[in-house]
């Protein structure tokens, strides 16, 4: 029934297996991944060409996990998987980013990519297996696939790069490296770090795709296992006497539109080149055809625009290949809130906020092999009033999650410990107009936010957006990329850091791939701006705010003995809930015994503090205390001293000479200063009013005198008359 086909190879000293041909039969290609205890199924399907022809690449990649791949029912009412989480939805866009420019320019039939992690092991992370997989499963599909596409993760552990690390192993990483290329050339590329150099940067890629060539032959081996028949695709094609006119008729107007500074005069520019065009067409003829000539038009613009590049060494706004636009930087322009700054690159702006919360405020995470929090948020926005459209607000979508990711990534290794800052840190980065690399331009408004409320990051963090435009063995690379340069070029290379190094990088291609050279190009002029604009952001804000802000939570740190911390909670709560209560401060304590007491104002810390010194605070031989009476009896009276710790006020120190009862000098809720003048092996304390006042307590007056009754001799305590009885019968079986 089964005809099975597989390959294995080995990466990082972890055996990878790709199996074919016996689930999922009926997709167009699916393969499932294994390794260690991880298994991955990858289906693609590949829907025929439609009649109607598109203007774009109609694909869907959607990775999803099983929460029974790690042995656990999903939580909820409905107890079943729900909408894709952020790392499923990061984990889609880190596979669909590389492979989509393996498809011919021309295919515009609809392709889906579907992942279903069916088993996870930690030490064998499956968002490599799914890329793997993917590649794998289009390429012995019947799909149109340019070559097989290889992926890896790197890590730098000890100083060592490390292919494909386990969970355990990256906690301790200096760098979190996916890597995906073909066996030529690097064709994504996504990374967070430690502050590491350019050059560390650089040797880790190539480390990286040296590993992929294992993956890429093993992929051709199970090709030529499975000798699929690839489809004849039709596909768009373009209309060369379209372009032939257009390039006579308008084609030289296309210089016209280099030294447009702006977006709107590039449009205007564009637009009227587009409409002469047009005129150029009988577009009342029956042979006129609209789609081909926005196709042809397409072709002819991209060629005309690029080869002002090539040529002519010119950009479309006038700038030199490394020229930044114009920065503007503002900080504290929102009153009311924590951190706020203004971050404007030409046409790109960022507004970023940040707000401070206390250990209530982490977000909690739901993976697969369990919960994890984490107390730095970064959120970005897009609204559509950014590129003056006007669309409704449907919350953030795969490109917002991506970019705040990114953004995230790059601040995150800057940011403080819990022991130096408590708080929860939500940054947001709100776009206000767009025109090429709002995600970097958040990493700087982030930082300016963050200094501004007081956050005392490591470093300052810039962030910058390279671009790249190659005709044959000739290119240029081109720095902070316009809007127009990212849809007609070739790359987009986001690199952010510190003076120190690089925290993140982000690397997307419309090529099959780029060689080593060009890499390294981006690098080395990548760095020369994100320290331009470090020059900037610090000219703006040299260091944090010594102090946040008053509208902010002062939060103040304590370590009490973790004994103590059921003392301070209290039976189900009752004592923190009445902390809370009386002081108005928030609560968080850890199990180590630290304590985190937040309030807006320094009184309502102050009144907690005390309270929660009074409740941890051990009995002192020799202190005095204002007690309370708690309990009278006929040997004296109890009195809490501290909260929830009582001592014996024995009637032989309370007054000079005999005390008949201690009900003629106290009565239950009375204060009274006494002093410890013992405790024993058992924690019990003694308490005396004489050590500090020979004369001791006065009488009360007689009518307020208590009468303490007599208790029985503990010997005297009756039996339990009657015969209990044998438990005789049948007491029937356990529900």
């Amino acid at each position: 029934m089964f005809s099975p086909k597989q390959v294995s190879f080995t990466l990082g000293g972890q055996e990878i297996t790709i199996e074919t041909g016996k689930v999922a039969r009926q997709a167009s290609g699916s393969v499932l991944v294994k390794s260690g205890g991880s298994v991955v199924l990858v289906a693609v399907v590949g829907a025929p060409e439609s009649e109607t022809p598109r203007d774009f690449f109609p694909l869907t990649v959607d990775f999803r996990e099983r929460t029974y791949a790690a042995g656990r029912i999903p939580g909820g009412f409905f107890k079943r998987e729900g909408k894709a989480s952020e790392r499923e939805v990061l984990v889609s866009r880190l596979i669909d980013r590389p492979i989509r420019s393996l498809f011919p320019k021309n295919y515009r039939s609809e392709v889906s990519v579907s992942i279903m992690v069916l088993s996870s092991d930690p030490d064998a992370p499956t968002d490599i297996l799914a890329m793997i997989g993917s590649s794998a499963a289009i390429h012995i599909s019947d799909i149109p696939f340019a070559e097989p596409m290889g992926s890896v993760r790197v890590g730098l552990i000890d100083g060592n790069f490390v292919i494909n690390p386990t969970l355990a192993n990256m906690e301790v990483s200096d760098l979190d490296l996916v890597i995906a290329g073909t066996k030529d050339k690097i064709g994504m590329l996504e990374a967070g770090s430690n502050e590491i150099s350019e050059e560390k940067m650089f040797e880790a890629i190539m480390f990286g795709h040296k590993a992929i060539q294992e993956v890429v032959a093993a992929q051709h081996k199970l090709f030529d296992l499975v000798k699929p028949t690839k489809r004849v695709v039709k596909g768009v094609q373009i209309n060369e006497e379209y372009v032939t006119k257009i390039l006579d008729g308008v084609g030289a107007e296309f210089k016209t539109v280099f030294g447009a500074k702006t977006k709107e005069e590039q449009d205007k520019i564009l637009g009227a080149i587009k409409e002469k065009a047009l005129a150029l067409f009988d577009v009342e003829s029956d042979d006129f055809k609209k789609a081909d000539f926005v196709e042809a038009f397409a072709k002819v613009e991209k060629k005309k625009v690029r080869e002002g590049y090539i040529k002519d060494n010119k950009r479309v706004d006038g700038r030199g290949f490394y020229d930044i636009r114009q920065i503007t930087c503002e900080t504290g322009l929102l009153p009311r809130t924590h951190g706020s700054s203004l971050f404007t690159r030409g046409q790109t702006q960022s507004l970023g906020v940040t707000t401070l919360g206390t250990g209530q405020d982490e977000q909690t995470i739901d993976l697969l092999h369990g919960q994890t929090s984490k107390s730095f948020i970064l959120h970005y926005n897009f609204p559509s009033f950014s590129v003056n459209e006007s669309k409704p607000d449907r919350g953030p979508g795969r490109r917002e999650v991506g970019h705040g990711a990114l953004a995230e990534r790059a601040l995150a290794p800057v940011i403080p410990g819990p022991e130096e800052f408590p708080y929860t840190i939500r940054v947001v980065s709100d776009i206000l107009e767009s025109n090429g690399s709002s995600s970097m331009a958040s990493v700087c408004a982030g930082t300016l936010s963050l200094m501004d409320a007081g956050v005392p990051i490591k470093a300052p963090v810039s962030g910058i957006a390279m671009g790249l435009v190659t005709e044959g063995d000739e290119f240029r690379i081109l720095t902070d990329i316009a809007g127009i340069e990212d849809h007609l070029g070739d790359m987009d290379f986001k690199a952010a850091g510190t003076v120190n190094g690089l925290t993140a990088i982000q690397m997307d291609l419309k090529l099959s791939g780029i060689s080593e050279k060009i890499l390294k190009a981006a690098f080395d002029d990548s760095k020369k701006a994100r320290m331009t604009i470090m020059k900037l952001l610090t000219d703006c804000i040299a260091q944090p705010k010594q102090e946040v802000s008053e509208f902010a939570p002062r939060i103040t740190t304590i370590q009490v003995d973790p004994e103590k911390i059921g003392e301070i909670i209290g039976p189900g709560g009752k004592n923190i809930r009445k902390l809370v209560e009386e002081t108005g401060a928030k609560i968080d304590i850890s199990d180590d015994g630290s304590v985190n007491i937040s309030a807006v104002d320094k009184a309502s810390v102050d009144a907690a503090l005390a309270k929660i010194a009074a409740i941890t605070e051990e009995p002192e031989h020799g202190k005095t205390y204002e007690a309370e009476v708690k309990k009278l009896t006929s040997f004296g009276a109890f009195c809490e001293i501290i909260p929830g710790k009582d001592g014996l006020l024995h009637v032989s120190e309370m007054a000079d000479g005999f005390v008949k009862s201690p009900g003629d000098y106290l009565k239950v809720g009375d204060k009274v200063t006494v002093q410890v003048v013992g405790v024993d092996d058992r924690g019990k304390v003694s308490l005396s009013v004489k050590s500090i006042n020979p004369a001791g307590l006065p009488l009360l007056p007689e009518s307020e005198r208590v009468v303490i009754e007599a208790e029985p001799p503990r010997g005297d305590r009756g039996g339990r008359g009657g015969d209990r009885g044998g438990r005789g019968g049948f007491r029937g079986g356990r529900r």
